[in-house]
């Protein structure tokens, strides 16, 4: 694949139906499946530093094994260089379709690239914020919260060394940032806005004890240390799969709460955070959020969820568009209001 002829994730989001491309990133998933005349096709996800893409690679595309000169791959099923080709760069050429109303994508033709000369780090999207505007913002958060509860976060991120693991994990592997440093991106936010709404709470008469929520939001998605890892790019791990986030963060809590001795009101009302952040037993939450700060966690966490949503929804959109296309992860699609000139 000629370099001048790639183009990158975001610029193909904003291609229309019909349209033809070439894009380089690494492989998120790649999975085998049979259509209904029993023959191979694949459901392919590629990164690179602008995005994600899923598409479909049909029984007619062509394999290549670029790797070393060009060769034409007949059966792709069969080399054991395509079997799993998670975490590797590759070139993909493809088309804009559409179906159901929905715009897809389909490629046509799958390269596998030397991975000296094109290393998978280098397509991996990453936190659009930088880790030092994060880290700065989690530093202010954490003094915030005085006392025991201060002391308490500085041992679970600092003295026990998670934070250089903590800064780069992706917050998920789809929906939402999935990609390195999404999840200190994410736990930013969601403490930010749970302030503001303890506060705001706070001032109309309602008590809420601060920095048990900014505590509870800064450790509320803990276990997704635990649920991905990356590849370079975000997978989900056997325990994220089958025990999830909320129970592994609450396990890891526990162990690191009992270890540093916190008191016991203090570890229920910051555990009670962890257990309920989801909101509703649907969402994977086994309590429902039953304490002022649990409430403003679990509410900042759904709106940070949204507002992301709708960003990369309407980031998508061809100039002049108003609507964007039905986001699955929101069950919605989303309107890019402006205010009109003159009013």
């Amino acid at each position: 694949m000629e370099e001048q002829q790639i183009r990158t994730i975001g610029e193909i989001r904003k291609m229309t139906k019909d349209e033809k491309f070439k894009v380089l990133g690494v492989v998120l998933k790649s999975s085998i499946r049979k259509d209904k005349n029993g023959k191979n096709y694949w459901d392919i996800g590629i990164m690179d530093s602008e995005g994600t893409i899923e598409g479909k690679v049909w029984s007619n595309a062509q394999w290549w094994d670029r790797r070393d000169g060009q060769t034409l791959v007949a059966e792709p099923a069969e080399a054991e260089f395509f079997r799993d080709l998670t975490g590797k760069t590759v070139g993909l050429a493809g088309q804009v379709t559409e179906f159901k109303g929905q715009l897809q994508y389909n490629f046509n033709a799958v390269s596998l690239v030397n991975q000296q000369k094109f290393p998978p780090h280098q397509f991996v999207q990453r936190s659009p914020i930088t880790e030092e505007t994060l880290e700065r913002a989690f530093l202010e958060l954490l003094e915030a919260c005085e006392g025991p509860v201060g002391d308490f976060l500085d041992f679970v991120f600092f003295k026990k060394n998670l934070w250089e693991s903590f800064k780069t994990c992706p917050a998920a592997v789809s929906h939402h940032h999935a990609y390195v440093g999404g999840l200190l991106e994410h736990t930013v936010a969601v403490a930010r806005t749970a302030k503001n709404i303890v506060e705001a709470g706070t001032a109309g008469g309602y008590e809420a004890d601060l920095p048990v929520a900014i505590a509870g939001a800064l450790l509320h998605d803990l276990g997704k240390m635990e649920s991905y890892r990356l590849v370079p790019a975000p997978v989900m791990t056997v325990a994220g799969t089958f025990h999830d986030h909320i129970v592994l963060g609450y396990s890891r809590f526990e162990a690191l709460a009992r270890e540093f001795g916190l008191d016991e009101r203090l570890f229920l009302a910051i555990g009670h955070i962890i257990v309920s952040h989801h909101g509703c037993r649907e969402y994977g939450s086994p309590v429902l959020p039953a304490t002022p700060e649990a409430m403003a966690v679990s509410a900042a966490d759904e709106m940070d969820f949204r507002l992301f949503c709708w960003k990369h929804s309407v980031d998508q959109m061809e100039d002049g568009r108003e609507i964007s296309d039905f986001n699955p992860s929101a069950q919605r699609r989303f309107w890019k209001w402006e205010q009109s000139n003159g009013v």
